[in-house]
């Protein structure tokens, strides 16, 4: 349960900044979800929960800790995940990236005294970033639909995969979980410190999310997009981002898509002051 949280929240808040990456043009909405109102149902149950629970304690996260501490915390996090990275290069066929991996790793564990500080990336060492969706499609394998998962956020059938390849083979903190058992289950708090550390630092971001006049169809265009720069190492092809902006399709204009924002937008300042919130205050 504890991994599967983890991932609503890395999934769900973050994508924002890569999203805006592809912002030479507007780019279209999505049209081939298929299970969209059972998705949409799926992404308000997690948003609720993540109301509910998550992100409260990811703000008391913030309250009691400064700006170092979190920025250690991140870093431990990043580093010990490390051999997800490693591990997927070397299915991808690419030992130099893999190789890069194993010795950021092995530097932050020592020098970075267990992975708090990142001296690796002072020796120029790149930080990589891949898991099993990603080999999966270097290796051809179809997208597949896109799903909202309960627990476990934004996917497609091809994506979803990682979840027990990743998290069951690869993770070292999901492999701690598992073989160890203490008294009052402390073998998953490093699960939970970690999911409540990627939502404190998603927090900053909420803002853009709530501005979108539709934050479902915001969270399933990012997650593409998303993909796709991580798939190609941040540097897709012309052609794949002209078909992800919709330029290939004549019957999209991102004018009209700019106008339907702008209305909702003008909307917002009417509505707050006339839901029952505003008028009780």
């Amino acid at each position: 349960m504890p991994s599967a949280l983890r991932s609503l929240v890395m999934r769900c808040l973050p994508l924002l900044a890569i999203a805006l990456l592809a912002g030479c043009s507007i780019a279209k909405p999505r049209t081939d979800d298929p299970y969209e109102k059972m998705n949409r149902k799926v992404y308000a149950f997690n948003n609720s929960l993540d109301q509910a629970i998550i992100r409260p304690v990811a703000v008391g996260y913030r309250k009691v800790t400064n700006p170092t501490i979190r920025r250690c915390m991140t870093d431990f996090f990043t580093n010990i995940r490390m051999p997800i990275t490693v591990a997927n290069d070397l299915l991808q066929a690419r030992p130099k990236q893999a190789l890069q991996g194993s010795g950021r790793f092995l530097v932050n564990l020592t020098l970075g005294i267990g992975g708090f500080f990142d001296p690796a990336s002072q020796l120029g060492i790149p930080l990589g970033d891949t898991d099993f969706g990603v080999t999966l499609a270097r290796w051809g394998v179809p997208d597949g639909p896109f799903l909202m998962v309960p627990l476990f956020g934004p996917t497609t059938g091809r994506d979803f995969w990682q979840v027990p390849v990743d998290g069951y083979f690869f993770d070292p903190i999901s492999y701690f979980s598992r073989n160890n058992s203490y008294k009052y289950g402390q073998e998953y708090l490093p699960e939970l410190m970690y999911l409540v550390t990627i939502r404190a630092s998603a927090i900053d971001a909420e803002s853009f999310l709530n501005s979108a006049y539709d934050p479902y169809a915001f969270i399933r265009d990012a997650y593409r997009q998303q993909r796709i720069y991580k798939i190609y190492d941040g540097n897709p092809p012309e052609e794949v981002i002209e078909q992800l902006q919709g330029l290939h399709d004549k019957s999209f204009d991102p004018d009209e898509l700019l106008d339907e924002q702008q209305k909702w937008e003008t909307k917002q300042p009417q509505a707050s002051q006339d839901s029952p919130q505003a008028k009780k205050d």
